[in-house]
């Protein structure tokens, strides 16, 4: 993995990830759903493995919506025991590399072993500072939106508070910081419901690759791209330093 042509003064601290196409890629090769499910839990492991020397400090990833409930049963369940065998597996891991690890969503619709590895793991890993890597689990950016703003009780807000609300709605030991450069997998261009109030001045990346496709130089090359966009946030565009010498 080719690190060093990166631009040390733009690469995005909070990437976030719609992990998507699992399913498809899965479809494309004769084989069971599961079986891209389960591929996609080593892209997890390739991505979370390079994210640091890639100067990424939080990694949020959506692997599970809200909406996905939808789906059969029997992918739902087969879903949460991957991730429940992921998070008993690796945790000591994760500890051992300074990463922390955090589930954002809600908790009461999941299988109870799941929930008992969330917690385990997140007691495990806590004092990682090298990486926060936060999966969203069962999560709507929307349905946690409403459920902070009903814990404002009619009070006057500033957004930093109301970040605050959201991550305690969401598990999040802390607010995280705003997304800094937003991925979705798998061809779709779309945010589905994924960190709306976070992603307000993300760059946004749409790639074609399935997620059990996507590997650190795939993640090398979005952190590329990203270094290659001016971040304005509804300021002017920066003037080339000529072109402001001559107005001066």
């Amino acid at each position: 993995m080719a690190t060093s042509t990166l631009s040390t003064t733009a690469v995005p601290g909070h990437v976030a990830i719609i992990l998507d196409g699992n399913g498809r890629w899965a479809t494309a090769r004769g084989m069971e759903r599961s079986a891209g499910h389960r591929a996609g839990v080593e892209a997890v492991r390739r991505v979370v493995e390079a994210a640091p020397g890639l100067g990424i400090t939080t990694l949020t990833l959506y692997a599970f919506s809200s909406d996905n409930w939808r789906r059969p049963v029997a992918e739902t369940t087969s879903l949460f025991g991957l991730l429940e065998n992921y998070l008993r597996l690796e945790a000591v891991r994760l500890a051992s590399n300074g990463i922390r690890l955090s589930v954002i969503g809600r908790r009461d619709r999941m299988p109870l072993p799941a929930v008992a590895a969330v917690r385990l793991a997140e007691r495990v890993t806590a004092a990682g500072r090298r990486l926060h890597l936060r999966i969203a689990i069962d999560y709507s950016a929307r349905d946690s939106i409403l459920r902070a703003a009903a814990r404002t009780g009619g009070r006057p807000l500033t957004r930093e508070r109301f970040s605050r609300l959201l991550g305690a709605v969401d598990h999040s030991p802390a607010a995280a910081p705003e997304v800094d450069l937003l991925i979705r997998t798998g061809g779709e261009q779309r945010l589905s419901d994924f960190l709306l109030w976070e992603s307000a001045y993300a760059e946004l990346l749409f790639t074609s690759v399935a997620w059990p496709d996507f590997t650190a130089i795939h993640l090398a090359a979005a952190i590329e791209e990203f270094g290659n966009r001016q971040r304005r946030f509804g300021a002017l565009p920066e003037l080339p330093e000529s072109m402001t010498q001559e107005s001066a």
